[in-house]
Parts: structure tokens; sequence; C-alpha cells
């Protein structure tokens, strides 16, 4: 049928796989059926089983950059690596397994091939499980005869879950050739025993056996001991499991401490031989030497023993078993720390407890035969022996290691932060230091506790407002906890420290390590936007508003309020709070709207929050806008909130029912001689449960005249006048009135010229909606022109322009004259304006008919009064001239006739004045004293001759006196 290209398969070792805490681990994965390269790379992950959906990157072949933070340390100290044993085929190290390290293990293998066909991955499943293998057996320094019996007896015990298995091992070191031990008689993980090489036949011949005793006990017997088996004796136990691919795995083993025999053998000569429990030794230990001497019938021979350290003598024991040391050893002897024994009169011990680098080098036994005590003369033989000790730098058992189940958390959460601390042989002190991130290379106290317990806080967390109390716990021999209630903001985050110290007799030992931890602020990222379907929605219409959150982190987490604001429109206050939703569901109303608490329904899910108002009023309409709240977990409800973001302003209209309200527009006009005027308005069609504002305003015949307001009568019937026409005089003048349901009226009383001009009304339809009267629209009627019809017989009046110059603070006269005679039955009104450029000139002073004075500007009334009105002068005198005077003035007289008895008066005649300009001028001092404030002028006189100074100031006098009158 062809050829087919073969597919990438990624096969990785089968799982579940169980191993224990700090062994050395190997998962082995390889790849085939690939193109491309020899040499594929390999990409190793694990899923935790705290977030098995979540990949952590651990190494690489090929990208250094690959591990995640907390892998990133361990594999650059090689405590995690790839093994590559061929192009296709990698091992991963782990080389001290941690209980964090269990989880699915994924083997990735980047694509070479041309296209994707095939396997990239496959995972494995690893279980880390507690260590629970020991091994036990006393240590002892025997000295045994050649053919005697030994038996040697070594503990093994296991708690472990999984089934397993287990073995036993002996084990003899012999020499200096230490490293190579040889196998004396192993108990199989199948229950076989299997003797060493060296002891195959002695084995068969039933003079080694290893027994096993109860549970945990394993004996070695030797029957008979031999020279060969000299050395130091020591039992291993080794713990198994069956991995799912059907091979054994030895998961942990563990080393007795040691056994050192010594065999001796007869002989006929004197023997002196020297060996030791342990010859390599670390600062702290315990030396033992013994010195053994060899002779037939020992019991009845005398011998003195000396031991020196590099041919200096240590001490020395005599025949009689008195000891004597030397001065430099006398105080450590004294202290303890040296003893010199003989168990029998063929060995003799030397023990240094706390062996220092001081105490290496080579020891020696020196040994003096005498033929009795104390003759020195009499020495048979003087034999020594020589042994090599090595004292190394201690180095410190303790193992310690630093862990967090709360990794990554919200400011305001806590922090619990774990330290083990193991191999320790006494009292452990621990502190506690944090490492900012924004502040590389310092670090800063956050607690300690001595080894008696005693704790202490670092000056920066001794505040328990701001973090909480802080606690520090010993839960157990080794492990102490260390918990932070309240992270106070991300600068918590980074590194902590653990530092743990054991102190012993001259020398401290100290680990530490760290746990990262990241403190996410909870105002990372937060924001809110509000929208809404419908902008704009008819009255009685519903409208929904939708607040949207968006954050870095799951909001579900955290504690959320909301707060919707308003602002009516068009803007008269500030944002409003209109309700309030807190975190654990009770709900505030504010006073932004009335009633809104039976109008209002919210809702919210995990990221949205929903505001629903039902039959929408015109107080509605305006701009929203919400407000969130994010609080810390464990403060809740006290404290203020850890962050809060406000959203975009939404704008909501509320469109009213449309107005049906029209006014007659036509224009008209209404002519008048004297006496009173009405304007009317009329509405033509209108809803008829409304009500009516109308407003009045004047304008002027000028071109580009503007209207003026006269006055406004509300829907409530308020009346409210414009600025010109505020006035006593002119209020008595102007009235508003509605003579029928559809008619309005303005009233005009007493009309004059200046009332001349155009008229019109502003109709506002106000309805009553719920809660309150609203503006449903407003109609503009026609213009009405009010004209005058002046009478044929005009009154005969200087009409001649002037321009008068006044003095501010003196008095000045404005002339209005009558020419001819006037009969004394004649009635005369007289009214004097200043001109505005409004169009409608400002009425000063009028003189009615009937001899009665009106002062419409009330503030001039002590500054105007008339010269003569009786003789036809109506000039109007202006005392206490002001800067604001000036301006052009003119005067209007009307001359009126009674109808007949009782009735009323009725215009006869008219006319106006000439204009009069009047510019002000600001007050000066005299000449004279203008001349002496001169001192050019001054100068310049002073060198006048005496005569010429008089004439001259004779005509500065003559001029002054004529320009006053």
């Amino acid at each position: 049928t062809g050829l087919t290209t073969g597919q990438r398969v990624v096969t990785v070792q089968k799982g579940p796989l169980y191993r224990v805490t700090g062994s050395h681990i190997t998962l082995w994965c390889k790849v085939s059926g690939y193109q491309g390269p020899a040499e594929q790379n390999f990409h190793w992950s694990i899923y935790l089983p705290s977030a098995p959906e979540q990949e952590v990157q651990i190494v690489s072949t090929v990208d250094r950059l690959f591990p995640y933070a907390i892998y990133t340390q361990r594999v650059r100290s090689r405590g995690i690596f790839v093994e590559r044993l061929q192009g296709d085929a990698v091992l991963l190290h782990i080389t001290e397994l941690q209980e964090r390290d269990a989880g699915q293990y994924e083997c990735h293998t980047p694509n070479t091939d041309e296209r994707y066909f095939g396997s990239y991955s496959a995972k494995t499943n690893l279980s880390v499980i507690p260590d629970t293998l020991s091994a036990s057996m006393a240590p002892q320094a025997l000295t045994l005869t050649e053919g005697d019996m030994v038996e040697l007896t070594c503990e093994v015990s296991k708690s472990t879950a999984q089934h397993t298995h287990l073995s036993v091992s002996w084990y003899l070191l012999q020499g200096a050739g230490e490293h190579r031990a040889k196998e004396v008689l192993t108990l199989s993980r199948d229950f076989i025993l299997k003797p060493g090489p060296s002891y195959e036949q002695r084995f068969l011949e039933g003079d080694v056996q290893l027994k096993k005793v109860g549970n945990t006990t394993y004996k070695l017997f030797i029957g008979a001991v031999k020279p060969s088996d000299q050395g130091q004796l020591y039992c291993e136990a080794a713990e198994w499991i069956e991995d799912p691919d059907k091979t054994w795995k030895d998961i942990s083993r563990k080393q007795t401490e040691r056994t050192s025999l010594a065999v001796v053998s007869w002989g006929r000569d004197l023997s002196v031989d020297i060996t030791a429990a342990e010859r390599f030794l670390s600062e702290g230990e315990t030396l033992q030497l013994n010195c053994m001497v060899g002779a037939q019938e020992s019991s009845s021979r005398h011998f003195e023993v000396i031991w020196l350290l590099d041919d200096v003598e240590v001490a020395r024991l005599d025949p009689h078993g008195v000891l004597i040391w030397k001065e430099e050893y006398e105080e450590r002897a004294k202290l303890g720390q040296l003893r010199v024994f003989k168990p029998s009169n063929t060995i003799y011990v030397l023990i240094i407890h706390e062996v220092g680098l001081k105490d290496k080098g080579t020891y020696h036994c020196s040994v003096l035969e005498m033929k009795s005590p104390g003759d020195l003369h009499s020495i048979q033989t003087n034999l020594s022996s020589g042994i090599q000790v090595n004292v190394k730098p201690a180095e410190s058992q303790m193992h310690l290691s630093v862990s967090t189940s709360t990794p990554r958390v919200m400011v305001g959460d806590s922090l619990i932060l774990l330290c083990e601390v193991q191999g320790a042989t006494g009292p452990v002190s621990v502190q506690w230091w944090h490492l900012p991130p924004q502040q590389p290379g310092h670090k800063v106290l956050v607690a300690t506790m001595e080894g008696d317990g005693t704790r202490s806080l670092g000056n920066a967390y001794q505040d328990r407002g701001t973090r909480g109390s802080l606690r520090l716990e010993k839960i157990s021999s080794g492990t102490f906890t260390l918990v932070i209630p309240s992270t106070l903001d991300e600068d918590d985050g980074g590194q902590y420290r653990c530092e743990a110290t054991q102190q012993t007799p001259g020398r401290n030992w100290a680990e530490k390590g760290e746990a990262a931890v990241t403190v996410i602020s909870m105002g990372l990222g937060l924001h809110a936007t509000l929208r809404s379907r419908i902008a704009t929605v008819r009255y009685g219409q519903s409208f929904e508003l939708v607040c949207q959150v968006n954050a870095t982190y799951t909001l579900e987490e955290v504690p959320v309020s909301v707060r919707w604001l308003f602002q009516p429109s068009p803007p008269t206050s500030p944002f409003r709070e209109l309700v309030q939703v807190f975190p654990n569901g009770t709900v505030v109303w504010g006073t932004a709207q009335p009633r809104f608490q039976g109008k209002a329904q919210l809702a919210n899910t995990d990221t949205s929050f929903r505001l629903r108002i039902h039959g929408a009023l015109p107080a509605n309409e305006g701009t929203y806008q919400c407000e969130v709240e994010v609080w810390r977990r464990n403060i809740l409800p006290l404290g203020q909130p850890a962050a809060s973001t406000s959203s975009n302003a939404v704008g909501i209209k509320v469109v009213l029912p449309e107005s049906t309200l029209q006014v007659a527009a036509q224009d008209s006009s209404v002519e008048t001689a004297s006496g009173n005027t009405a304007i009317e308005c009329r509405i033509v069609f209108a809803q008829n449960n409304s009500l009516f504002a109308v407003t009045w305003y004047f304008l002027p015949l000028l071109a580009d005249a503007t209207p003026m307001q006269i006055v406004r009568a509300s829907y409530s019937s308020i009346l409210e006048y414009g600025s010109e026409f505020s006035s006593p005089a002119q209020k008595s003048r102007f009235l508003s009135q509605r003579v029928s349901s559809n008619i309005f009226q303005l009233q005009i009383l007493s009309t004059d010229l200046r009332d001349k001009g155009r008229y019109y009304c502003v109709v506002e339809e106000w309805l009553w909606l719920v809660d309150g009267w609203y503006k449903l629209g407003e109609g503009t009627s026609g213009r009405t022109t009010l004209k005058f019809k002046l009478p044929a017989h005009e009154l005969q009046m200087e009409k001649v322009n002037h321009s008068i110059s006044a003095r501010e603070d003196e008095e000045v006269t404005l002339p209005c004259r009558l020419q001819g005679t006037l009969w004394p039955s004649t009635h005369l009104s007289a009214t004097w304006f200043q001109v505005q450029s409004s169009g409608r000139d400002r009425a000063l002073l009028t003189l009615r008919s009937d001899g009665t004075m009106e002062y419409p500007q009330e503030q001039l009334a002590g500054r105007l009064c008339l010269r003569c009105p009786s003789a036809g002068d109506f000039s109007l005198a202006l005392s206490s001239v002001e800067r604001g005077d000036a301006g052009v003035y003119y005067c209007q007289v009307q001359e009126w006739q009674q109808q007949r008895e009782g009735k009323d008066w009725a215009l006869k005649a008219s006319a106006r004045s000439g204009y009069t300009q009047l510019t002000t001028i600001p007050p000066e001092s005299t000449v004279m004293s203008r001349i002496c404030s001169s001192p050019l002028l001054l100068n310049f006189i002073l060198h006048l001759p005496l005569v010429l100074i008089l004439l001259l100031a004779l005509a500065v006098f003559c001029w002054y006196c004529r320009s006053r009158k």
C-alpha cells in the first residue's frame, strides 16, 4: 500500500512513582519517530496538586530562562538538572527531593518536524512520602582474641504507608581503603541470605550467620573471629518499592554507626597495635584510640604505656595504674575532655572528647615492659605503634527548609511561613527576615525566637495596628511557624528568610533558607465601566445601568461594595449618593433623589452590578456614576477600603410628554393718545390640566434693540419684574392679568411716549407629574406695536440742543422752557428723561398735571428739582453732580384738558425739548496752588521783576473771578 511517515512519540517513566523526601531521584524521558536533528530538546514541567491546571516550568535542555522563580535557585545550584543519555533520551535529576516536588511531571519535546504529527509530551505522577526508614547500632570498640565469638545487633524499622520491602546488609571496612567496604552477609528484599565473596565459605560452614529476632532486630554472628575480621563493622538497611513497570527501586538507605573490632593473635613475641574507632573526625566528635599489647601470659607481666601525638608525649600510665598528664593536657583532663584507662593488662585506651583541629596528627602508643614494676633498668622490650588521625572543620548537621502555604495573596491577607530544622542536637534560635524586592541587599528583621523560647519583634513589626499581632510559634522540636495576620501593601512581598542557629561549646552552627511571597495590590488593574442600553428614556419608562468591574485578580475572592452616584441635569450640585451596597449585603439609601428606594431595583453578579430604575421621572434625568470599593478580607467591616475606582459618567435624559401648547403669533398694533392701554396674549390650544406662566417683554423700536423683561407671572401667580421695570412707580403702571382661561393681558397705566414700542409674551406650559411641576414647553406670541396718536396742537418749546460741562460735586441746570403765554387754567405735566442705549429712555422726574411730583428713580429724589413750572420753565436742577450723571437729557411737556365735569382728562397738546449733553469734570484745586506746586513755573516767576509779578497775579485773579460767574 505504500510507505507512511512515522509519527513522533514521547515516552516518560510510567507512574505513579513513590519516592521519599531527601532522596536523589531520576525520571527518564525519550522521544522516537521524530524528524530533524538527532539531538532533540526537552522541557520538564510540573502540575502541582494545589493548581492541577497550571503549568510550572522546571528545567530545559535549551532555554536557561525556562525555570519559574521557585525552581531557579535549585536549577542554578544543580539541585535539579537534566542528564542527556543520548540525543533523544534524558534523565531528570532531583538531588534532594522535597515535599513540594510532588505532582504530575510533564516531559515536552519542541517540534522539529515538518508538520505536527504524533505526541509531543508525556506525563507521569510522582508522590513524595516521608522517609521513615531507620537503622541503628550502638558503636563499640571491641578487642577480641582470635577464635572468640562476636555478636552485633542492628535495629531496623519503617512506617511507610505504601507496600515496601526491606533488605539488611553487614559490611566490613579495613585499612586505608575504607571507601571499599567488604560485604559480609545480606538478607535481601526477597528474604534470601547472600554472603559476600570473602565470607561465602564460612557462611556455608555456619561460622557466619544473620538472624532476625522479632520485627526489627537483625543479629550478625561470627563464631570464631579471625585477624581478617579486624576493622570496622556496620549495618546498612535499604527500603524497596515496586514501580508500575514491575522493577524494584531502593527509595531509601540508612547506615548505622560503626563498631571497631580488633583481633589479637597469640604469639611468643610481644606485639603492639593501635586502632581507632574512627580516624576521620570532625570538630566536636570523640576520638577513641585502643592500644593493644599482645603477649602470652600477659597477666603476669608489667607494662608502662606512653601516648604520644606527633612524637610529643601526651600522657603515660605506669604498671601500677598511675596516670601522668603532660602540662598542656592537664586542664582538659580536669574538664573531662581527656581520659586514659586500661580495661585489662593488654588493652589501654585514650579518649579525647570534643576533638579540635589541634588534636589531629599521628598518635603513637609506646609500650615498655619491665621485669618488675618501677625497675626502669630492667627493660626487656620497648615497642610502639602509630596511627594517623585526621580532624576536619566541623560541618553543620542541620538541614533547613522554608515553605509557605500562602505564596500568592492579596493585600490585607495573612502570610503563613514554615521553617523546618532537621539534624539539630540542641536548642535552636530562629530569626525571620524580610528581603524587600524594591531594596536589593537590604533585609528587615521580622521576629526572633531564642533557644529558650523568648520571642521579640523587629521594629517595623511592633505596631499591632498595621499588620496585626504577629504569631511566632514552635509547633515541634524543629518546626517553627510565622504568621503575619495582615499584609500592609504589595511591598510586603518578596523573599522571607529563616535563619536557624544552634550554639555548641566553642562553636555556633547556622543555616538559612528562603521562601518567596507575592502580595497583589487590590488596586492593581481595578477598573469600572458604566453603560446603559438607552441614553434617552420617555417619561414613565424603565431603564437599567450596568457597572462592569475588572481587575487583574479574581474579584470573587475579595469583598466588594458599590456606590451609585447621581448629579442632576443641569448640574446644580456635585455628585450625590443614591444607594450603597456593602459586601455583607447591607443596603444604605441616599437622599439624591426623592422616593428613589421604591423605584430602584439592585442586582449583581461576580463582576457586574446593575441598577434598574422603574417609571422614569424628570427628577431621574442627569448623570450617573458607579464607585467600586474593594476591602481587605480580614479587616471587614472595620477600617477603610483597600482600593476604589470610579467609572465613567453616563448621562440619562428623560423626555417629558410632548407639549400641545399653541400661542397666537399674529402681529398687531394698538394706538393710544393717553390713559391706560392693554396688550393681549391669547392661547390657541393647550392641555386641560396644564398651568401657565406668562412673561411679558418690551422691545424698543430701534433696529438692534434687545428685549427687556417687564414682568413674569409664574404658574402660581407670583410676579417677578425685570430690572428696567422694578421701581415702585413702574410696578404700579405695568400689571399682568388673566382675563379668561386662555387670554392674558398686560395693563399699562398712564401711558406716555416712552412706552412706545413692541410688546410680546412668552407662555410656558407646566404639568404636575407625580412628584412636582414640570415645564413641558413654551410658545411666543406675535408682536403688538404700541403707537401714540399725537394731538394736532403742539406746544411751543425751545428745541435747541445744548452742551453743558459741570464739575463734580457742584450743581448744574438743564434747560426746558415753553415759549408764548400760558393761560392760568392750563394744566401741564412734564417728565425728564435720560437717553439709554437700550432704546427705552429712563424717566428721572415727573410733574403731573395735578401738581404732584413722582420720582421713578428714588435714589435721585434728593438731587432733582424743577425751576419754575408755573411760569413754563421746567428746567431741571441737578445738585451734587457725579461722574455717572454724564449723558444726554431731554424733557417732555404735555397739556391736558378735562372732557366734561367729572370725566377723564385728555391730552390736548405735547412737545419735547432739544437734547442737552452733560459732561462732568473732575474737581480741581485753585490756580495759585497749581503754580506753587510746579517747581519750574515757580522758578521762572521768581526771576521776573517785581512789577511783572504783581501784574501777572492781578490778571490771573480777574480770570478766576470771571470763570466762577
